[in-house]
């Protein structure tokens, strides 16, 4: 008797965002990993990962059906063809200056003088392209090459996640991140428009049954994951 293969679930991952996933030698690791690992023992399927480098790819790939399951921010922007689950993590984004800036506040930012850069296609690229009305973006390839790009480019500020940041800031001297946060991403688990309402609850069901059991909380710090805010599941 020939058993018939499990189905694998095609599960994007975004390296663009070191604090859900990152390669450790020729291995992907990070919480979303362990997220969609969880999601297809929990459906007894296999879990294919898809690689990509930035929001942008992988918004692309769940998009065209090529991927099941992502781990992307809700925005406005990407509901036309995506359902999400309601947020599982808060996730700070700020802005950096450097140490030398005029720059003391959030509110200073928005000003025509003023260069902010931003990743292409990430949630904070979204939503500063609608609500900065002064400054100019500039669009860095993706989310870990933002502060490179600041400083190529001599721009003013850059704009990011504060995770990502605060490793650039490791890298390179003299820069710091203004106080506070100009938005909280809300990071959720995506699947296509079409692939309907039942599997959303699903997901949603497992998602919270993950964060209750623990399970989340362990893999953060398993992951050694800061900057961010596990959500509540009865909001």
């Amino acid at each position: 008797m020939t058993t018939k293969p499990r189905r694998a679930i095609q599960c994007v991952i975004n390296l663009g965002n070191p604090l859900l996933a990152y390669a450790q030698g020729r291995h992907i690791q990070g919480i979303s990993v362990d997220i969609a690992n969880a999601w297809a023992q929990e459906t007894a399927q296999d879990c294919a990962l898809i690689v990509v480098q930035n929001a942008r790819e992988a918004v692309e790939l769940l998009e065209e059906k090529k991927a099941d399951l992502g781990f992307v921010a809700n925005d406005p922007a990407r509901a036309k063809h995506l359902r999400f689950t309601k947020a599982y993590l808060h996730i700070e984004g700020c802005y950096l200056v450097r140490e030398s800036s005029d720059i003391k506040t959030l509110t200073e930012v928005d000003s025509a003088q003023h260069r902010v850069v931003v990743g292409l296609g990430s949630a904070y690229d979204l939503f500063l392209s609608r609500h900065l009305k002064e400054a100019h973006i500039v669009k860095a390839a993706s989310s870990d090459t933002v502060v490179d790009t600041l400083i190529k480019e001599q721009a003013q500020v850059a704009a990011g996640v504060k995770h990502q940041l605060e490793m650039d800031m490791r890298k390179h001297k003299g820069l710091r991140i203004l106080p506070g946060h100009f938005m909280q991403i809300q990071q959720c688990l995506a699947i296509h428009q079409e692939a309907g309402e039942e599997l959303l609850a699903a997901v949603q069901a497992f998602l919270n049954r993950y964060i209750q059991d623990g399970k989340l909380n362990s893999s953060m710090q398993k992951h050694k994951v800061s900057g961010a805010v596990i959500a509540s599941t009865t909001n």
